[in-house]
């Protein structure tokens, strides 16, 4: 049992790196920031110090381990140095654990090893992941380091919700199934959906719509995942930002044999010239909607499109669960886009689903109930905080 009560959660991306330090007795973050531009000519840090002030200062960090040295100076300065007798740990956002991990998990050389070996199925994430946890374990090399997956949450879908119609010999050669992601957040608002409603998470089933530029759906029956919408990578599933979702995996060929483009291409195309910034030139919903009130019709069938692919995940799930006691809306656009939140539940009525219009209208950083009074399934708004859960996981595996 540690006397330590602090968390510094570390989220590294490519050129990225997004930090948070949490106090375990409250909750609170008496310090966060981002480093952006790493390895580009001049890199920007922002820092938010326990006092509320936002210091910024722009530098080149050619790396990530000067991106980390620079966050440590910001705390230091604060007195909240990664040298801190306070720090009980740092927990590390990895985005791909496969099959092997399937809660947090102290990183070791074997457990780091191992998420190297999973590069091939996350090559966009897990790479620079590692990249974050290298760099801070020769920083505190005596101070435990957590990962937490995005796709441990998941883990617990059955194996015909996870795996694929294809050739069971292949599948498992190249590790090929669902695996899921956005896992902290699925797990984090699950479980507040079951607070917000007066219940233990094992007496509830749930559906979450974590409605970011990324987006995914998943299904919670007592607290467990059972099916999800993104697959081997956050590709599947639902209309995004600049993702596809669900596409005919023909596509893929006819792009190839007709339009000759690379299997690079293909991938680029569906990750980052798709989705709502694909149909309609932007991937923010507040400017589809100002168009849309303008009479823009490409903007309004882009946001038709969203709409329609998440109404069929609902339906799909309240058919996989069978009784659904919640619909609960999170992430940037569901906290906050009240038309997405009204359209996606609209003439579902008859499922026991509907929005009280005036509760939906209201803008608030609180979970909160947007049904009518007395509704047979709940429809709630649950603002998501995978920092606290990451920090959560990570503080209850080294203080036990």
């Amino acid at each position: 049992m540690t006397s330590a009560h602090r968390v510094l959660v570390l989220n590294s991306g490519s050129s990225s790196l997004k930090y948070q330090l949490l106090d375990m007795r409250d909750g609170s973050r008496p310090a966060a920031g981002l480093v952006e531009r790493i390895g580009e000519r001049v890199s920007r840090l922002v820092h938010t110090a326990p006092d509320g002030e936002r210091r910024e200062r722009t530098a080149p960090m050619a790396s990530h381990e000067a991106a980390l040295k620079a966050v440590a100076a910001e705390l230091a300065a604060d007195g909240l140095g990664l040298d801190s007798p306070e720090l009980a740990a740092i927990g590390h956002r990895v985005v791909h654990g496969g099959l092997r991990f399937t809660e947090p998990t102290v990183i070791t050389d074997e457990v780091l090893a191992e998420i190297e070996r999973l590069v091939p199925v996350a090559p966009l994430h897990n790479p620079a992941n590692i990249t974050g946890i290298r760099t801070a374990r020769a920083l505190r090399p005596d101070l435990p380091q957590v990962a937490v997956f995005d796709t441990a949450f998941h883990t617990t879908m059955p194996e015909y919700a996870a795996r694929y119609a294809i050739d069971t010999e292949t599948a498992d050669a190249h590790r090929i199934r669902r695996y899921g992601f956005h896992g902290t957040s699925h797990a984090y608002v699950s479980r507040e959906a079951a607070r917000l409603l007066g219940r233990d998470p094992s007496e509830v089933n749930v559906i979450v719509l974590h409605l970011g530029n990324g987006a995914s759906a998943s299904a919670v029956a007592g607290g467990a995942c059972v099916d999800t919408s993104m697959g081997l990578t956050p590709l599947e599933g639902l209309v995004m930002g600049t993702r596809s979702g669900d596409v005919d995996p023909a596509v893929t060929f006819h792009l190839r044999r007709v339009a000759g483009m690379s299997v690079d291409e293909v991938d680029e195309l569906l990750n980052k010239r798709s989705g709502l910034v694909g149909l309609c030139g932007d991937n923010d919903m507040r400017e589809i909607r100002r168009r849309i009130e303008e009479g823009d019709e490409r903007a309004k069938l882009a946001f038709d499109i969203y709409v329609h692919r998440l109404k069929k995940y609902i339906g799909a799930y309240i058919a996989v669960l069978g009784r659904v006691d919640a619909v609960v809306f999170t992430a940037g656009v569901g906290e906050n886009a009240a038309a997405v939140r009204e359209a996606a539940v609209e003439g579902l009525e008859p499922l026991g689903l509907s929005v009280d219009a005036e509760l939906n209208a209201v803008r608030s950083g609180e979970p909160r109930l947007i049904s009518p009074a007395g509704a047979r399934v709940a429809v709630a708004v649950v603002p998501t905080d995978e920092e606290l859960e990451i920090a959560r996981q990570t503080y209850s595996l080294v203080n036990n």
